[in-house]
């Protein structure tokens, strides 16, 4: 395991982001389903965005996995979406 100096922690991380998603499509956007929320041992379900590449990402309340998480935006239309049950 590579230990990270803490001044290059968030350089890091974003470099692993962006190996993710720089140039990704969004095919769908979709809520995780009941059977899968239950799978990772959540309460709440939140948004899944599918990439065109068929990686999945979603928001989790903490990065232990512990349960769903919301997404922010800067949008004035619809600046959060919500953890659901």
């Amino acid at each position: 395991m590579n230990i990270i100096p803490a001044d290059q922690v968030a350089s890091h991380w974003e470099k692993q982001a962006a190996l993710i998603l720089v140039g990704r499509k969004i095919k769908a956007v979709r809520y995780l389903y009941p059977k899968e929320a239950e799978g990772l041992g959540w309460y709440g379900r939140s948004v899944v965005i599918e990439l065109d590449n068929g990686v999945l990402v979603w928001p989790s309340s903490d990065d232990e996995g512990n349960d769903a998480g919301a997404l922010f935006t800067t949008d004035k239309r619809v600046d959060t979406l919500p953890v659901i049950s």
